[in-house]
């Protein structure tokens, strides 16, 4: 499990990370979202100790990634696929990083062939195209068969059948009991791929929550009805709190509550009901609703 307490970091006059607190918890796909520059590369870096905190704690089980003697056992990582060694081989890659851990050789074949690349074992990391690379980077995540994995952007250059590869991958690990936390601005992957949302904007917290319930609370997500009653059902559902909308004599969209609890306040009521479904928004449409005051870069779109 990865727990962080009050993580904050600041460069200079910048913050960039402010009273991060959350769990990670095992056999989960935590996604990890959040515009450009919203901290989330940084609070992944503090969870490995690349990047020092300037307040809080990052921990792996309750201890500091750092104190580990052999850490690729306990949490193997990709957040750049190109911080490799250019000139040595794929094979020599991974037999290093192996070796310094005190991962038994053998494990390195084990590896290129679970990521498909024991034909490029030989050659050149620095080499390799953007897609190779991330998959290079994927099998050095999985050397040490560790509790943890974290991925920062790991389907950036794959290709469809790469993209599909690796979702399944995810899914897979998170099944076998792993803790998985991935980050991507794909939110069409994110939406097949992970159990729970952590949002971020601008360094602080803006979600913690599981995919499900982080789309029905999106304005878009709603229920549909059609009744002959609309009229009274409207007076009803509008009373218990929710946000109600007539689009015809007996329809009317209900937003802010689920299916089973419109149903059930029409039927209390003796209210007849002819249709009742659901429209869902997607991940992007609530991630852009979350998020919609947190970009710090953007650009102008045609015609804004």
């Amino acid at each position: 499990m990865i727990s962080l307490r009050g993580l904050s970091k600041r460069y200079g006059d910048r913050l960039a990370v402010d009273d991060l607190s959350l769990d990670l918890r095992p056999g989960t796909v935590t996604g990890f979202l959040g515009p450009n520059g919203a901290g989330k590369s940084t609070t992944m870096r503090m969870i490995l100790g690349l990047d020092r905190p300037t307040t809080g704690v990052a921990l792996v089980d309750g201890r500091p990634y750092a104190a580990y003697r052999h850490p690729l056992r306990k949490v193997g990582a990709l957040l750049d696929a190109r911080a490799v060694h250019p000139g040595r081989s794929v094979r020599a890659h991974l037999l290093a990083l192996a070796r310094s851990n005190g991962i038994a050789p053998g494990r390195v074949g084990e590896v290129l062939e679970s990521v498909g690349m024991e034909a490029a074992a030989g050659r050149r990391a620095g080499a390799l195209s953007l897609g190779m690379s991330q998959r290079l980077g994927i099998a050095a995540a999985l050397l040490g068969d560790p509790e943890v994995l974290m991925f920062d952007e790991p389907v950036n250059g794959l290709d469809p059948d790469g993209v599909r590869w690796v979702r399944h991958l995810m899914r897979s690990l998170a099944d076998e009991g792993r803790t998985i936390f991935v980050s991507s601005h794909l939110m069409s992957e994110m939406q097949l791929t992970a159990d729970h949302l952590v949002v971020i904007g601008k360094g602080r917290l803006i979600v913690d929550a599981p995919l499900a319930k982080v789309i029905a609370g999106s304005s878009l997500s709603a229920v549909l009805v059609r009744s002959p009653h609309a009229g009274d059902l409207a007076t009803l559902l509008t009373a218990a709190g929710l946000r109600v909308e007539r689009t015809g004599d007996n329809d009317l969209v209900a937003s802010g509550a689920t299916i089973e609890r419109v149903g059930d306040l029409a039927f209390d009521a003796g209210v007849r009901l002819h249709e009742l479904s659901t429209r869902e928004a997607s991940l992007e449409q609530a991630y852009q609703e979350l998020t919609a005051g947190s970009v710090e870069y953007g650009a102008r779109t045609a015609g804004g």
